[in-house]
């Protein structure tokens, strides 16, 4: 028997029963935030014993490999399943060709060796985008004129991964938006003997305003000046397009994809995990992140249940896992029960 609409007035249906007690409201729950959820990305600074504030993401610093490891320690005890590295290139290691960002010995390679020397058991996931090693702070190799070159930037990139598939990392996510990427990034690992390198792409990447304290935290601010990634990163208007992008990817050989920025695009999580039901994952940016330590360091909000709201958001929008820099706070707190 199913209940018509004329049944289901109160008082004999009545919400709020089920919300009475902690045990109800416990038993009813629908999504759950845990440790297993989070990955916590970290810029990486050349030197020993070095630490920097980023005085735009309060609460975090950009830290020398040995000092990484020591925060590593910590991130296994709490269970975080993985970190996603960013490192600060010096202005001298920049250049028009990016050529450092495939350099054996460059600093994202040595902190990937470093961590799984460490925590072989540690997800270690790398960023695949030339930005922070070209002098103008674009993505990729530009012309003349400034316009970002898709094959020529591609032609960079698939060693920039390789690179990073043999320094040990786990997961490489190629952030650039640059079309066919993907698909030239799992050819050369597959014929390099890398077959069980993930990847993880930035597949819906929105040409967002949020991003302002990432660009200061990689040193790539100053140099991208004025300028801008509106032609190849995504309109904030589109959400078909985003799907489009994200089968793209997969057909490609990505085996999960991102959606960046987080709380404003919820409603992209979402669709891309209806309609593909796939491995989707979020990144709750740095601007997102500014926001909120404002508003807690002003006492407008709470920070431990906003900070762990904001995080449940992501999972009921669909979201498999969340890059976020509150990742170790929130384990703290879920594990604290």
């Amino acid at each position: 028997m199913s209940f018509s609409d004329s049944q289901r007035q109160y008082p004999l249906t009545r919400p709020r029963r089920m919300r009475f007690n902690d045990f109800s409201r416990r038993l009813m729950r629908e999504n759950r935030l845990t440790c297993d959820d989070l990955i916590y990305p970290v810029f990486v600074l050349e030197g020993n014993n070095q630490r920097e504030t980023v005085p735009s993401m309060p609460g975090v610093e950009r830290l020398s490999i040995d000092l990484l490891l020591k925060q590593s320690d910590e991130m296994v005890a709490l269970g975080i399943p993985a970190v996603a590295l960013f490192p600060v290139t010096p202005l001298e290691a920049k250049s028009l060709d990016a050529k450092e960002a495939f350099n054996p010995d460059g600093l994202a390679q040595r902190a990937v060796k470093a961590l799984k020397d460490r925590h072989p058991d540690l997800g270690v996931m790398t960023d695949v985008a030339l930005d922070p090693f070209t002098t103008h702070g674009q993505d990729g190799i530009i012309d003349a004129s400034g316009y970002v070159l898709n094959q020529e930037t591609i032609d960079v990139l698939i060693y920039q991964a390789l690179s990073h598939a043999e320094a040990g990392a786990d997961i490489v996510a190629p952030s650039d938006m640059m079309d066919g990427r993907v698909g030239a990034i799992r050819q050369l690992l597959e014929s390099e003997g890398h077959s069980n390198t993930r990847i993880m792409a930035y597949s819906a990447k929105y040409a967002s305003a949020y991003y302002g304290p990432f660009r200061d935290a990689v040193g790539s601010a100053g140099n991208l000046g004025k300028g801008n990634k509106y032609s190849y990163q995504m309109d904030p208007a589109n959400s078909d397009e985003a799907l489009h992008e994200v089968a793209l990817d997969l057909a490609e050989g990505a085996d999960m994809v991102m959606v960046k920025p987080g709380m404003p695009y919820l409603d992209i999580v979402r669709r891309v995990k209806d309609e593909l039901k796939v491995p989707t994952f979020v990144y709750q940016v740095s601007g997102e992140y500014a926001m909120h330590k404002a508003a807690f360091a002003n006492g407008w909000l709470d920070e431990n249940s906003v900070m762990l709201e904001s995080l449940l958001a992501f999972k009921r929008a669909g979201a498999d896992g969340i890059l976020t820099y509150f990742a170790m706070d929130a384990a703290r707190l879920l594990q604290d029960g």
